[in-house]
């Protein structure tokens, strides 16, 4: 899930649940540091060249959690760059095991606010954009810290390159209508779905979280949304 408190500065002192086992603590300290990278830094190459061997296009996943899905996409698209963007100690211990495990090479990572990388992306240097999940901040005070707001729909739309998507799965039917609001007043983006199936099933090759089984199991169906990327009007 994405960053609940928007926080600024280095990794180390973020929030953290259960305590890391000895190897998870080992990764933190020694893998961590090999994949990840300092936004501000990116050079005129933009994400690309942070991948070698050299990647056909890059995406992000804000807020990978326990890192199922992104590493389902990552063994699945061996030429495509990932970038996870997770502030969560806990949940870049369950990644780096798995990456470490698969001898992933296509993954970098960012521990930090996904507002702060977006910020520091090159113009259309993006394929996709992925929203798994993302704390719903269900009260009305809170809602502004929701990730899908104007500003981060513009920065999205700046950083995506035409025909790129933005994809976004909430079983929170509030969350799912604010997403569409924002997205459905922005010129640059279109909803993809032509028929109820379109939002209702996962798409093709989804690989569904451990939150989405437990939503499932609860009685709560997910919206799996859909936003291409427009180009812009001669």
């Amino acid at each position: 899930m994405e960053n609940r408190d928007r926080p600024q500065g280095s990794f180390f002192g973020r929030r953290k649940g259960h305590r890391l086992r000895p190897h998870q603590n080992d990764l933190i300290a020694h893998l961590l540091p090999r994949l990840g990278f300092d936004p501000a830094r990116l050079g005129p190459s933009g994400p690309a060249a942070l991948f070698e061997p050299p990647v056909d296009e890059t995406r992000i996943e804000i807020g990978f959690g326990g890192g199922e899905h992104l590493v389902a996409e990552a063994l699945a698209f061996p030429r495509t760059g990932f970038i996870g963007c997770e502030p969560y100690i806990n949940g870049m211990a369950k990644i780096l095991v798995q990456i470490e495990a698969h001898a992933i090479r296509n993954i970098r990572l960012f521990a930090g606010d996904a507002s702060q990388l977006l910020a520091c992306l090159p113009q259309a240097s993006l394929a996709r954009i992925d929203l798994i999940h993302p704390d719903p901040w269900p009260k009305r005070r809170h809602w502004k810290r929701r990730f899908v707001q104007d500003a981060t729909v513009a920065a999205m739309a700046r950083v995506l390159r035409p025909e790129g998507e933005f994809r976004f799965v909430s079983d929170i039917d509030d969350y799912c209508a604010w997403t569409l609001t924002h997205l459905a007043r922005s010129p640059d983006f279109l909803w993809l779905a032509e028929r109820s199936a379109d939002w209702q099933d996962p798409w093709p090759g989804y690989t569904m979280t451990r939150y989405g089984r437990k939503a499932m199991r609860e009685g709560r169906r997910a919206a799996y949304l859909r936003f291409r990327r427009e180009r812009t009007a001669a």
